[in-house]
């Protein structure tokens, strides 16, 4: 790959494990390890985006070449690098869990394109020094999950890393989907996964736990040098910025998973990206009926601490310990404080102007907030569907009958014959102020209804798409993979030839494992 232009910053200006055996331990004063992928059976590449391969600088020939095949399935490293695994520490389910790391993804590289750089990182690539007892590898359906969702959410517009390539290992791969006691083969894969770097919350928490401060100075010093270069001034003022602009982001990447109903599922701390992109694609999931206390982790299913509702203040929570990670540099927790307070004040005013934008309302008025409360509840008395009912209020004309406008909803119904007595006043209510509502709006309805169109999508990744397509690829049949990934790309768009994807969750799904139910199980 002639236009790869390889820059190990990482690697170069940080701390590296002294000892290079690939043995599972404690890694302390170092921030990574080096280690090199497990070399796959017999690779085979699925599919591969040309877009992002365009982003790093390789073209679209050479995605079909034997090169790309090798490096990107771990089999031959790339020349001028040394893959390695990154230290960190996490919150899991809001208990401390000391040192993770990287124990099943490989850093192959950085590369630098178009004055951008990249980290590009295999995920199930093989044991590192962080896998504990784990095997470091991945299999089909997580990474068809993987790769489809990462792409799927930069269309949407949503903050993520991006997918690269998707490659059977031709390895078997033992693992207990439902952690039940019935483990069974299935066909391992590998993700190339791409974003700016891959330095988590848990990365600064790490090298705290362990009092390693010359190493957090250091650590966080680099990370404001060469991703957040726009911030300047003294040393400790630098640090509050740093932790701001984190803040901001992460509150905006919050803001868009809430817009388009997705629910994260694992929401560690070290799952959480310094750089507010979505990453760590575990058991996720799209909102089918709106349900604000749903999760799709089943890990999680008694506590629901990552239910989609919840998501907004597990953010701050984990905002709250990146800053206890900092504060050793700061030694001034007001700073620290005022922006924590403020997360939550600051999303709640830009969640409601969101809200608005999804009714096509873009000026806001004092009965804004209560138009917004009577939905939310309306949307939780019978199963609706949230990307149909959202969408199809583009239907609505601002001269519509409350009849006919609730008419143009009704097919986000699950169980219409619900929507009566005083279920249906309460529908019929809140119609008759939303209409009111849209009679203020100065935009014409083609106008408004071609903005609320780059705001609602059409199409997501239902969990029961996801899983039709892995059924599919067990089987060696890709072509949902590729189906969806086309689809996917254009998510505001109607594609009349794609309609069928424009639809509720199908009964058989319901309850079946892989469309309603997900666990950690790679």
């Amino acid at each position: 790959m002639k236009n790869l232009k390889i820059n190990n910053r990482f690697t170069a200006e940080l701390p590296a494990d002294p000892d290079e055996s690939n043995e599972p331990r404690q890694v302390t004063n170092a921030l990574f390890s080096y280690v090199n992928p497990t070399k796959p059976a017999n690779p085979q590449l699925i599919h591969a985006s040309e877009t992002v391969a365009e982003l790093v600088g390789i073209s679209k020939d050479e995605i079909q070449s034997e090169p790309f095949l090798n490096a990107f399935s771990g089999k031959e490293v790339l020349p001028e690098t040394r893959p390695y695994a990154l230290c960190y520490a996490g919150h899991q389910f809001g208990n401390w869990a000391g040192q993770l790391g990287d124990g099943r993804a490989i850093n192959l590289t950085e590369v630098e394109h178009n004055n951008q750089f990249f980290t590009l990182q295999l995920k199930g690539a093989g044991k590192t020094p962080y896998s504990r007892t784990a095997d470091g590898l991945a299999v089909l359906r997580s990474s068809i999950r993987e790769y489809l969702c990462a792409e799927a959410m930069f269309y949407l517009g949503v903050p993520t890393t991006r997918s690269l390539s998707l490659m059977l290992s031709g390895d078997e791969v033992l693992r207990d989907i439902l952690y039940n006691g019935n483990p069974a083969y299935e066909k391992g894969a590998i993700v190339c996964r791409v974003a700016p770097s891959f330095i988590r919350f848990g990365s600064f928490e790490m090298i705290t736990s362990r009092n390693e401060l010359k190493n957090l100075k250091q650590f966080v010093e680099y990370t404001i040098k060469h991703y957040f270069p726009e911030i300047e001034g003294e040393p400790k003022d630098q640090y509050v910025q740093f932790f701001q602009k984190v803040a901001d982001t992460t509150r905006e990447m919050i803001l868009h998973w809430q817009r388009v109903g997705f629910v994260h599922g694992v929401m560690n701390t070290d799952n959480m990206s310094i750089h507010g992109i979505t990453i760590d694609y575990g058991p996720y999931g799209w909102l089918e009926n709106y349900d604000p206390n749903w999760t799709p982790n089943t890990t999680d299913s008694q506590n629901r601490r990552y239910r989609f509702g919840n998501q907004p203040q597990v953010a701050q929570w984990n905002l709250y310990q990146l800053a206890n990670a900092l504060y050793p540099l700061i030694n001034d927790a007001k700073p620290l404080e005022n922006i924590l307070e403020s997360f939550i004040n600051k999303f709640n005013s830009d969640y409601k102007e969101m809200f608005l934008s999804k009714l096509g309302l873009f000026t806001s008025i004092e009965t804004d907030s209560e138009l917004i409360t009577d939905l939310e509840e309306n949307l939780q008395l019978s199963e609706t569907d949230m990307t149909i009912f959202f969408r199809n209020l583009n239907r609505i004309k601002k001269e519509d009958s409350v009849e006919n406008a609730f008419e143009k909803i009704i097919d986000a119904f699950y169980i219409p014959k619900e929507i009566a007595n005083n279920v249906l006043e309460n529908w019929t209510s809140w119609f008759s102020s939303y209409l009111k509502r849209l009679q203020t709006e100065k935009l014409s309805d083609e106008e408004r209804i071609a903005k609320m169109n780059t705001i609602n999508p059409k199409y997501v990744l239902r969990n029961y798409m996801a899983q039709l397509s892995i059924d599919a690829a067990d089987q060696g049949d890709f072509s949902l993979v590729s189906e969806f990934y086309s689809l996917l790309q254009k998510p505001y768009d109607e594609q009349p030839e794609m309609e069928k994807w424009f639809a509720k969750r199908p009964d058989w799904a319901r309850s079946k494992v892989g469309c309603s139910m997900l666990s950690c199980s790679s």
